[in-house]
């Protein structure tokens, strides 16, 4: 039940704030389920959440840009997907903890808005998918960049909704051929695809009705909180 309510919560701030979901339900799963199995059941949760912001804001998705996303996503996320097997269980949680520390540094000072070209949505892309591969969850690394290229509200949210869907279903083919995605993981992780969808559908009816500001700060904190108890954890 508790997964249920964290893959619901997370699939609203995602849906609201476009970013942040996925990378809090890693730490709930790293404590239920352990780092490799949270990164397995994360990525079956967040292709029915993103898979929802994609198809609950389609009208609004720049087809093209989700395209140049991939041309970097696609290989990137299959390179992270295999290195999760090679990676120590306790190095793994440290790495995820400490993303989850650096993404909400980013997020404080990220770029500028300027023209970004698309060689750098490839380059950033395969960086995000890279991460998603290893530690369940990186769209926000690029949120500042759809940002820059004049994306906002449901034209960000559908655009990176749709690219990062691309990476996760990517993600699960290579978790499927290096055995990590088994039938318990495929079970919990169905388990959670209606409270994600749910999530992303409540997320689209508020997203045009409220500030998001607020969404933003709670989410930095909880990162910040999940980020520094992963880091102690995976020292222990």
């Amino acid at each position: 039940m508790l997964l249920v309510a964290a893959a619901f919560g997370s699939a609203v701030l995602s849906g609201v704030a476009g970013f942040g979901g996925g990378a809090l339900m890693v730490p709930i799963l790293v404590t239920a389920l352990g780092p490799r199995n949270a990164v397995v059941v994360v990525t079956i949760s967040q292709l029915a959440s993103n898979g929802g912001r994609a198809w609950f804001n389609r009208t609004e998705i720049d087809r093209r840009l989700v395209g140049v996303c991939c041309l970097g996503g696609v290989p990137g996320a299959v390179a992270g997907s295999l290195l999760v097997t090679a990676t120590p269980l306790d190095t793994h949680t440290r790495v995820i903890g400490g993303f989850l520390l650096a993404l909400v540094l980013w997020r404080r000072l990220h770029p500028a808005a300027v023209h970004v070209p698309d060689p750098v949505f490839v380059v950033m892309n395969g960086l995000s998918g890279l991460g998603s591969g290893l530690v369940g969850s990186f769209g926000p690394l690029i949120t500042p960049f759809f940002l820059a290229r004049g994306l906002v509200r449901g034209a960000y949210i559908g655009t990176d909704a749709a690219a990062q869907l691309m990476v996760h279903i990517t993600k699960l083919v290579v978790f499927g051929a290096v055995a990590l995605l088994t039938v318990s993981t495929g079970l919990v992780g169905l388990v959670l695809v209606p409270p994600s969808i749910a999530g992303a559908w409540l997320g689209k009816q508020i997203v045009d009705r409220m500030p998001v500001g607020v969404f933003v700060a709670v989410v930095e904190i909880a990162l910040v909180a999940a980020g520094v108890f992963l880091l102690v954890r995976g020292r222990s």
